[in-house]
């Protein structure tokens, strides 16, 4: 995007500047756009999931304008309700996958639950139990934004590909890190025969 005589312009397009016409093609002219003072345009835009957004101010000062709305963070009690809804509905979705194994248990000469399932079905319930605490402790929009991205380092193994691309294997020492955030909202212990053979770990910062 681009600003030119108090307008923001989108796209590219025929323009006039000094008394002349031009066609889009200027636009891909950084020193002809230089001399008729159309600078490059950008946008701050706060995050809509956690604030209404405001007047747009725009400081022409630099070499790129930049445009920033104004902000005021949504109702907190709002935004926690949200978030526990989220959770809830993550954890009744994880506890349905495994509800079949009570069912199985109950009916006549059926097998009774996995020690690995009912110890992962008692986790869930206990990091629910936890999660509604913290996420009723949040009461600050910083808070809120921090425990619904929480910052996160991943330790991988590298992908090892066959010739057509498709995965082979993982590489047995190689392995890379990348940084993650990780909504804490629907963030739970993972299933005993969901667990990803790629993972080495996952760190909180």
């Amino acid at each position: 995007m681009w600003y030119h005589n108090g307008e923001i312009i989108k796209t590219a397009r025929a323009v006039t500047a000094n008394d002349k016409r031009y066609s889009k093609e200027v636009f891909f002219d950084s020193s002809t756009l230089a001399t008729l003072n159309i600078k490059p345009y950008s946008e701050v835009t706060p995050n809509m999931r956690f604030y209404n957004i405001g007047a747009l101010t725009v400081d022409t000062s630099g070499d790129t304008v930049v445009g920033t709305y104004a902000k005021t963070a949504k109702d907190l009690a709002e935004l926690r309700t949200v978030m526990l809804s989220r959770c809830k509905t993550q954890v009744n979705s994880l506890l349905a996958e495994i509800d079949w194994y009570w069912i199985r248990a109950s009916k006549s000469g059926g097998a009774s639950v996995p020690s690995a399932i009912a110890t992962y079905s008692a986790a869930l319930y206990s990091e629910y139990g936890t999660k509604k605490t913290e996420i009723g402790n949040l009461d600050t929009i910083a808070k809120i934004i921090e425990y619904s991205g929480r910052a996160y380092t991943e330790t991988r193994k590298l992908e090892v590909l066959n010739e057509d691309g498709s995965f082979k294997e993982y590489h047995a020492s190689t392995t890379y890190t990348r940084a993650r955030e990780i909504d804490m909202c629907t963030h739970f212990t993972v299933h005993p025969d969901k667990t990803d053979a790629g993972q080495v770990s996952l760190t909180a910062d």
